[in-house]
């Protein structure tokens, strides 16, 4: 029964720790929107890298699609 209980209490203490080294951290130490601005950028690159860098276009399939640096001049802000 005492080994019981000291798990109970083990679980729970490691819940406790848990919670309050959460609630700790505080929120809002980075803005959401520049991340979410870094993250759209990524996804762009990244879909861009896709259609320059696949076969067919590593292979010379079509002429100009893997011309990745061409595709990312264009799209400057």
């Amino acid at each position: 029964m005492t080994a019981l209980l000291v798990l109970f209490g083990v679980i729970i203490g490691a819940g406790a720790l848990a919670f309050t080294v959460v609630h700790r951290r505080g929120g809002g130490r980075a803005d959401p929107v520049e991340g979410l601005l870094q993250e759209e950028e990524a996804l762009r690159r990244a879909r861009t890298d896709r259609v320059s860098f696949n076969s067919w276009s590593v292979h010379n399939y079509l002429p100009t699609s893997s011309d990745a640096y061409h595709r990312r001049s264009d799209n400057r802000h």
